[in-house]
């Protein structure tokens, strides 16, 4: 609402300021001026209030403007003269605006050349209105080529207002577009991290069945002796199966809640699409470590599509592991291959590569090489998720010295039909 009373003061505004850039082709007193281009544009782009309402104040601030910019440069200025001369005005803009609002102008938008006619025909409406009350008190007429002159002056005028008008809004729904497929990368990031937590979760929640299970058997075996040192370790025993038994309660609602904030109409996209959300989000991670990297991507095969958030997840991890490791600047290469009823990714750094002896342990839980400034370890389970989830999907996972240099490859392979929507 703020906006639209700015759009509304600044028209009022602008539109006899620029009534000044004028000339008079008629050689009288009626201008021609890019006044009515600048309220023609406006009345398209301000919805409320109606304009009724915008006519009235244009007109009287284009009369006002005129008579005080005449009462400022004329010595000999007289106010009931200077009213005859400026008053038609005040009705060309409010005749223009109620030709506007009568044609509905605003629901038109989406019909350009329709809105452009309409917009010449309020200029002839609104001219026609001015040179009445200006001509009728001097009994003058105007001619044919007079007319003619008119037509031509509005078609231009209403025409190029309207094709800047929809360039401008071209670029608005352009900017829109790329915001929203920016929210909607950012949002398919978030879940597929998500996605992640809930397959960890998954694995607690068993954990917790088990475990649960295993504390009710012990308290079974240890109330069945007599002593009663035995039946205090029973109930205890027992406390213990209970509190694990919360424990998978809770794990189950927030697994249940995870599960249904991850379930998605559009769980399935191209391959290349989610490559190309990889890249442009490691790049910005890169940056935001005050990295330099040079990230190259290349997929080769004809992809089904594919899984939006087991993809992200896998890719985005492996991805994110070769960005840490690098120091200020280095190079990542990203490659997809189809091979046969197989995908192949890969993600090739050139950073100081993972020592022998900690290549296995790397999918440990917990394990990390990894350190914050204040040296604090990283979590470590960016590669154990990789891990387990690639071999949940019947896939291998593989982590290799680079052949070219310093740096290191992993490479994770899995079957289409886990990955894949059926073709």
């Amino acid at each position: 609402m703020k906006e639209k009373w700015l759009l509304l003061i600044l028209m009022v505004i602008s539109v006899p300021i620029a009534g000044e850039l004028n000339f008079y082709p008629f050689h009288t007193d009626f201008r021609v001026s890019l006044g009515t281009p600048a309220f023609f544009l406006f009345l398209l782009w301000i919805r409320s209030p109606s304009p009724l309402i915008s006519g009235l104040l244009v007109g009287s601030s284009v009369a006002i403007f005129r008579m005080g910019l005449e009462m400022v440069l004329e010595p000999q200025w007289n106010w009931g003269a200077a009213f005859q001369h400026h008053y038609p005005v005040f009705f060309y803009y409010l005749t223009y605006a109620i030709a506007f609002a009568a044609f509905r102008m605003n629901r038109r938008h989406d019909r350009p050349l329709l809105v452009g006619a309409l917009g010449v025909a309020c200029e002839i409406a609104a001219t026609l209105a001015e040179l009445l009350l200006r001509y009728s008190a001097l009994e003058q007429t105007t001619t044919f080529a007079t007319w003619n002159q008119i037509v031509l002056i509005a078609i231009f005028r209403s025409f190029f207002v309207l094709g800047f008008f929809n360039l401008v809004k071209l670029r608005q729904s352009k900017a829109a577009e790329e915001q929203k497929r920016k929210e909607n990368e950012k949002m398919l990031l978030l879940i597929s991290e998500l996605y992640e937590e809930t397959i960890q979760l998954k694995k607690t929640l068993h954990n917790a069945e088990n475990i649960a299970r295993d504390s009710y058997e012990l308290y079974q075996s240890l109330n069945d002796a007599q002593h009663v040192f035995q039946e205090d370790l029973a109930q205890k025993a027992l406390r213990i199966a209970g509190q694990v038994h919360e424990i998978k309660k809770d794990n189950q609602r927030i697994y249940a809640g995870l599960s249904g904030l991850i379930s998605h109409d559009s769980e399935f996209m191209l391959m290349e699409e989610l490559a190309d959300i990889v890249l442009r989000s490691n790049q910005k991670y890169a940056q935001s470590l005050g990295k330099k990297i040079d990230f190259t991507l290349q997929t080769e095969g004809i992809f089904p599509l594919c899984h939006v958030y087991t993809t992200l997840s896998l890719l985005n991890n492996l991805v994110a592991n070769a960005v840490e490791a690098l120091e200020e600047l280095g190079i990542i290469r990203i490659g997809i291959i189809r091979k046969m009823d197989v995908i192949v990714f890969s993600v090739i750094d050139n950073g100081p590569g993972i020592k022998p002896k900690y290549r296995e342990k790397i999918f440990m839980p917990g394990f990390t090489t990894k350190f914050d400034q204040a040296g604090n370890p990283s979590t470590g389970i960016g590669l154990v998720y990789v891990k387990q989830e690639t071999e949940r999907l019947l896939g291998t996972v593989q982590v290799q010295a680079n052949s070219e240099g310093a740096g290191t490859i992993f490479t994770v392979t899995l079957p289409i039909s886990q990955i894949g929507k059926e073709e």
